[in-house]
């Protein structure tokens, strides 16, 4: 059973379409708007056959017929009648073995899976709710740079998706929130390590509210480290062996590979039922080195598959990160994977314990999803969080380049660790707030200033963008207390600030947190475009999410704000354009 098990893995048919672009439209199935698999047949016209310009970029036919041939026999056909589509699949000739095939795998057939089931795991988000200013002053939380949400909520609405589809646990508002840039006025840049800039307008949803949006962006420095010592973890496990997966992996390794020098060092690591290391330290410069190793990664995805043992290759690749650690370096290993790991250790909390210990190294963590139908969002985000790290989603060669590419320094490049806000509201403007997302980053109060307490990491040049809804003072609810009763305000109180915004971070390789403070106070004119849009964002996830706290948000209204703040940029057009589906 596992030989035919393999047949089958190995004679997986490739989905096209997904890699030209951020557009791609795979089949729907009828049960229950779950993605169908990544089958193509002749009635499949949607998908853009000729788009694929990377073919160079994976292993050409004859060099897997090399490998098969090698290894395993038998032979990987091109489907498509085009290079450009890379759509393979084996003949069953080799794989399977004689005793354990049935008439439905006789040889020179061709293998297709059955479709899976959509078995994609999201995490549960409690929502923020409203908090008495007078109660609980204080709002803590951890820095959150990740943009993987936003990207996967994007592949889900170009794969058909309705409204009522989307998992509410797949939408974290906080990651749509950052997936966009804001800018920061030349009169808000400091000379500190970071820069905040914030505005206040009315609540769209809500007119008697208020609504603050804050950017917080790390200030660029002119780097000083020594040499980027990277650790490529590609998981080949057989579920991987799809183009939205391990071939848009592979290529994207290739262009980051392309930006390297020799003060670098790359080692890459592959796991499926265990862990192989295919190359060790080479300098940054080796491009050949480095592409064999990854087509090999490649070859071993379609010709071998199996298991997932995810923390056989985290070991791994930490033990060779360490190997090569370079002393003021930038150390860091990459993990590309569908997150659904079903061997070692296999559940949530045992990832997060694993990567825990593993952060004290001194060494950072990206992680890269991977595909849909059996995809651990899950999984992904929370060995991120709990790694010194931060989450991206692929979903198309667009976003490869742009989270491995044009935004490299905001990717890899950290500038503060353990990055946590405290925002102090001031009874006498805010009666009651509410943040808007980061429920899975807030923190006690009191974990502000214990540096022991982990915090968020922050890339040179990214920004964490916040929303607060806030009630104005004298509306709201009044708690009656049997033990105390008003408080007493200070002289502050008096002022003009609605509050207070604390930051609290460390150097990259140091222990000791230092502190910056900006005062907020309410601004007058009209929102700007930045605003709008990222109130269109909000609005827009908690339609999605369906919050007990949506007022009168609408998709429609949302999709037109966004659309009319969209001020040419193109990735705020694409979120207008994703949103005005529903």
């Amino acid at each position: 059973m596992k030989k035919r098990m393999l047949a089958i893995m190995i004679c997986l048919t490739v989905a096209t379409g997904m890699l030209a672009g951020c557009a791609g439209k795979p089949n729907i199935p009828e049960n229950g708007g779950s993605i169908s698999g990544n089958v193509i047949d002749e009635g499949d016209k949607d998908r853009d056959l000729s788009a694929w310009d990377d073919e160079e970029d994976v292993p050409s036919e004859s060099k897997m017929n090399k490998f098969m041939s090698k290894n395993n026999g038998g032979s990987f056909n091109l489907l498509g009648g085009s290079k450009s589509a890379r759509v393979y699949t084996q003949t069953c000739e080799a794989a399977c073995v004689a005793e354990e095939c049935d008439a439905s795998y006789t040889t020179g057939m061709t293998c297709s899976p059955e479709i899976p089931f959509n078995t994609e795991e999201y995490n549960y988000v409690k929502e923020n709710g409203f908090l008495n200013t007078s109660v609980t002053p204080l709002s803590t939380f951890a820095a959150d740079v990740d943009t993987g949400s936003y990207a996967n909520f994007r592949r889900m609405v170009n794969d058909g998706y309705g409204l009522n589809d989307i998992p509410s646990g797949a939408v974290r508002t906080e990651e749509m929130l950052n997936y966009f840039d804001y800018t920061i006025d030349d009169a808000n840049v400091s000379s500190g390590a970071f820069s905040v800039q914030y505005e206040t307008g009315t609540c769209p949803w809500n007119k008697d509210n208020t609504l603050l949006m804050m950017t917080v962006q790390a200030n660029q420095v002119e780097s000083s480290h020594k040499g980027n010592n990277y650790v490529f973890l590609i998981d080949t496990s057989g579920s991987m062996a799809s183009q939205d997966k391990i071939d848009l992996a592979v290529i994207a390794f290739k262009k980051l590979a392309n930006t390297l020098t020799d003060a670098d060092s790359v080692s890459i690591v592959t796991y499926s039922g265990s862990s192989t290391t295919l190359l060790k330290g080479a300098e940054g410069t080796d491009q050949d080195a480095i592409d064999d190793a990854l087509d090999e990664a490649y070859m071993h995805c379609y010709c071998y598959g199996g298991g997932t043992n995810g923390s056989g290759g985290i070991e791994a690749a930490y033990k060779l990160a360490e190997d090569n650690f370079i002393e003021g370096g930038n150390n860091r290993v990459i993990i590309a994977s569908d997150g659904d790991m079903n061997l070692g250790i296999t559940d949530n909390s045992g990832l997060v314990d694993l990567i825990t210990e593993k952060k004290e190294t001194g060494i950072f963590l990206t992680t890269l999803g991977f595909g849909s139908g059996n995809y651990s969002d899950a999984n992904m985000e929370a060995i991120a969080d709990a790694g010194n790290g931060n989450y991206f989603y692929i979903d198309c060669m667009d976003e490869a380049k742009r989270v491995l590419c044009d935004k490299m320094s905001q990717t890899f490049v950290t500038v503060a660790k353990d990055v946590k806000f405290q925002v102090e509201f001031n009874p006498a403007a805010v009666s009651e707030y509410r943040l808007i997302g980061y429920e899975n980053r807030t923190m006690a109060a009191e974990d502000f200033a214990d540096d022991t307490k982990d915090g968020g990491e922050v890339g040179a040049g990214a920004q964490v963008t916040v929303l607060y809804e806030l009630v104005p003072a004298g509306e709201g609810t009044d708690i009656d207390l049997k033990y105390q009763e008003d408080r007493t305000l200070t002289d502050a109180a008096a002022s003009d600030e609605v509050g207070t915004v604390s930051i609290r971070y460390k150097a990259p390789d140091g222990d000791t947190s230092t502190e910056e403070e900006y005062a907020v106070r309410l601004t007058t004119g009209s929102a700007s475009d930045d605003f709008n849009f990222a109130s269109a964002v909000a609005e827009a996830s908690m339609v999605i999410t369906g919050s007990d706290h949506m007022g009168d948000s609408d998709i429609k209204n949302a999709a037109e704000r966004a659309k009319d703040s969209a001020a040419g940029d193109e990735a705020r057009e694409q979120f207008a354009e994703l949103i005005g589906k529903f």
